[in-house]
């Protein structure tokens, strides 16, 4: 009879059979990703690989997770580099996964896409928020290797081309691990001192991987929220780079961002002695023209015949005076007219008017009386006719 097993030493067993066969302990196996998670404290990732007709169950620690260059997603297919082996606690075999990568398109690629098209979604790259360019800089922020020659080519065409501006110069790393922190650093430093006008930020060609330091994704959020406007030059023509999209001005290499921030001194000359003649032959125009307004004028009555003028104008206040003169008598006439109709109401109105139609005003005690019943017999009073007063008793 057999001895008796616990479920634990049949899952070791199982394990160390399967552990011991080397066809399973560095395995490449393809499949779709499903039911994919990732813990968000300790960073494992959790996942089904599948292909038309069966899983496996997966598990990529956060050590191996941390070197991915995009991130899994269900229905992603992949190609895995790990081993095969027991999770003794649930009795499962299952996929530890060391290394991943996209199937049929490579992982920079992925990351790339994956993270323009998050960053775009969040309006990082939108055409409202880029700032202009100026015109004439009198600073440039050149945030580059201080080796490389995309520095020296930027200094050459900055020196011809508008050679009274100044180039401050943040010499960073521009690839490899530690380029990203630089990159960043470089931005906000300029930033805080306002150090300059505009910043051009790139270096020169080289690989997806060279140039991958452009990509990085706080990079990106540094380039979109400096108050300094931001031209992007990185690699070649046909290389384009996160960065490019969150600047407010991409240059297809260093040298063409040195072109596109600075003008054209050559140009400017010619166009400030385009001006210098266009303004002098203007003036002359214009001297021209008054000059022959004011031979008209002198030539034209009554510059020329001061006599004839001043009869002119003598003739005018002649007529001025005339006019002057029987206004004030109308008025004056007007105003008599007034007052006698004025005098004629008065003179009607006028108490004296009454007494000498034979009326007579009594008066007591110095006011002229209407009523006499209020006054007792006996009384003295006034009376006024219109020649002479005598006082009286009232009876």
């Amino acid at each position: 009879m057999s001895a008796t097993l616990t479920v634990t030493q049949v899952n070791r067993f199982l394990k160390s059979l399967i552990d011991g066969d080397g066809r399973l302990s560095d395995i490449y196996i393809a499949g779709e990703i499903s039911n994919f998670t990732q813990n968000a404290r300790s960073g494992h990732m959790y996942f089904s690989l599948k292909d038309e007709s069966s899983a496996i169950k997966s598990v990529m620690f956060a050590s191996a997770a941390g070197r991915l260059r995009f991130r899994p997603e269900d229905g992603m297919r992949v190609i895995i580099r790990g081993r095969v082996s027991v999770y003794e606690p649930a009795g499962q075999y299952q996929l530890y996964a060391e290394e991943m990568q996209p199937d049929g398109v490579g992982a920079l690629s992925l990351a790339f896409e994956q993270l323009k098209v998050r960053l775009a979604a969040e309006g990082l790259f939108d055409r409202g928020h880029k700032r202009p360019i100026p015109v004439c800089p009198m600073r440039i922020g050149l945030v580059t290797s201080p080796t490389g020659a995309a520095l020296q080519d930027m200094l050459n065409i900055i020196g011809r081309r508008w050679p009274i501006c100044e180039t401050v110069l943040c010499g960073v790393q521009v690839q490899g691990a530690g380029a990203p922190g630089q990159l960043i650093a470089a931005l906000k430093t300029l930033n805080l001192l306002d150090a300059c006008d505009v910043i051009i930020i790139g270096r020169g060609g080289g690989s997806m991987e060279d140039l991958w330091a452009f990509n990085h994704e706080g990079l990106a959020r540094a380039v979109a929220a400096s108050k300094i406007p931001v031209i992007s030059a990185v690699g070649h023509e046909t290389d384009f780079t996160i960065c490019d999209f969150a600047a407010d001005l991409r240059a297809p290499t260093p040298s063409a961002a040195a072109e596109l921030c600075t003008p054209d001194r050559e140009g400017l000359l010619d166009s400030i002695g385009s001006y210098n003649s266009y303004f002098h032959r203007k003036a002359r125009d214009t001297l021209e023209y008054y000059r022959q307004s004011l031979d008209m004028l002198i030539g034209d009555s009554p510059l020329s015949d001061r006599g004839a003028y001043v009869k002119l104008r003598r003739d005018m206040v002649d007529g001025l005076t005339i006019r002057l003169d029987g206004a004030v008598r109308d008025k004056l006439s007007g105003c008599k007219n007034e007052l006698a109709l004025a005098a004629a109401k008065l003179d009607v109105l006028s108490p004296l008017k009454a007494l000498s139609r034979g009326y007579a005003v009594v008066y007591h005690e110095g006011k002229a009386l209407r009523d006499l019943g209020g006054l007792p017999e006996g009384e003295e009073v006034l009376i006024q006719a219109e020649k002479g007063k005598r006082a009286a008793k009232l009876l």
